[in-house]
């Protein structure tokens, strides 16, 4: 089975990845280390050397191979749910999990790694903060199609989550 984390950039979705993908018995993908190393170039270098065009077509061709009979725990990168059809492809291929983190646990985290994520990389926390809540009333349409809300759930609670279902 594949379990798709999905969110907003800073929302944990390669931290809950690492931690759930061994508890059960998966291994755990990337997706943005997939296609860096596929491109042997930086996320970051990707967007300034080819365009997020081209970023975003690469994410799509990744969901679109993907092999269902893998058991994979994949993190999505922020944007993947919201081009193409991506978001029906993973709701397709297995499970999405949508972490809908509340704006003061991402806040911090984003401000933190801003020097790694290209679309907010020359931010201060001011615009930081206008950006998030514009960029997540753009996304959330698209995240909320997501199988499961876990909201700011540890891991544990996941773990749950997912036996439920």
């Amino acid at each position: 089975m594949l379990i798709f984390l999905v969110g907003f950039m800073g929302c944990g979705k390669s931290y809950t990845g690492r931690k759930i993908a061994p508890i059960l018995g998966y291994h755990y993908v990337d997706m943005d280390k997939v296609i860096e190393a596929q491109e042997s170039m930086s996320i970051k270098e990707i967007f300034e050397q080819k365009g997020e065009a081209y970023f975003r077509n690469l994410e799509h061709q990744y969901l679109l191979d993907l092999d269902t009979d893998q058991n994979m725990v994949i993190s999505t990168g922020g944007g993947v749910p919201c081009f193409f059809n991506n978001m029906e492809i993973m709701n397709t291929k297995g499970i999405t999990i949508y972490l809908n983190r509340s704006k003061s646990v991402v806040i911090p985290r984003l401000l933190q790694g801003a020097h790694k994520r290209p679309l907010i990389q020359n931010m201060d926390e001011e615009t930081l903060n206008t950006f998030y809540v514009t960029k997540l009333a753009e996304r959330a349409p698209f995240y909320e199609q997501a199988q499961l809300h876990v909201g700011d759930a540890n891991v544990e609670e996941i773990l749950k989550l997912l036996a439920i279902n």
